[in-house]
This record gives C-alpha cells, sequence and structure tokens, in this order.
C-alpha cells in the first residue's frame, strides 16, 4: 500500500508541475526553485511532515522534498547548535545530495562532448 502512496503523491506533485509548464509562463526553472521554497515553507507551517509520513518517498524525493530536508536539517541544527545552526543545518542536511549531483554533473560532462547540433 504505501507503493501507491507513493506513487499517487509523487504524480499528482509531477502532474501540477506540468499543468503549470503547459498552462502558465512560468519556466521550468522557476517552478522548480518555487517548489523548493514552498517545501520549506510546508515544513515551517508543519503541513509537509505528516504528508511525508503518509507517502513516504512520494512526498520526499520531489524537488519539495528537497526543501522539507532543508528545513528539517535547519530545524535540527538550530537545536543543537542555536543561531548558527539556521545558515549550516540546511546544507549539512543535503549535502549527499548537492555532492551526488555535482559528481554526476561532473561525470557527465567528462564523458560527452558538448557542441552545436546544427
Amino acid at each position: 500500500m504505501m507503493y501507491l502512496k507513493a506513487f499517487l503523491v509523487g504524480g499528482l506533485i509531477c502532474a501540477l508541475s506540468q499543468v503549470l509548464i503547459d498552462r502558465t509562463r512560468l519556466t521550468p526553472a522557476r517552478i522548480l526553485s518555487a517548489y523548493v521554497v514552498l517545501g520549506v515553507v510546508l515544513t515551517g507551517v508543519g503541513l509537509w511532515g505528516p504528508l511525508v509520513e503518509f507517502a513516504g518517498s512520494g512526498a520526499t524525493v520531489p524537488l519539495l522534498g528537497f526543501g522539507y530536508t532543508m528545513a528539517e536539517g535547519v530545524k535540527k541544527a538550530v537545536a543543537e547548535t542555536g543561531l548558527l545552526g539556521a545558515f549550516t543545518g540546511g546544507l549539512t542536511a543535503t549535502a549527499g545530495g548537492i555532492a551526488a549531483a555535482v559528481g554526476f554533473s561532473l561525470l557527465a560532462a567528462l564523458l560527452f562532448s558538448a557542441g552545436d547540433r546544427s
């Protein structure tokens, strides 16, 4: 049942993204940035945590989940180190994902050459 919940919630998030791309003038980059910020805000007001409990990876894998992870990292770091945690917690919590993105980007740059295809 957990797979179904994750599929439905993650699919709904992706479908909403596609509707925003098709029906508005928002660029994909702005939608992605808005999703990260929305994930932080929804976590801050206590709405995203229950959805994560319900849907698991369906709510943590999309970019809203990245915002959730950042906000949770900040909350944990502030509880442990005080105000300094507000600046370090988000990066500490998401360091693995950021490092993987940089590493895979470097690998792709080394394996493939960029160029004009026309």
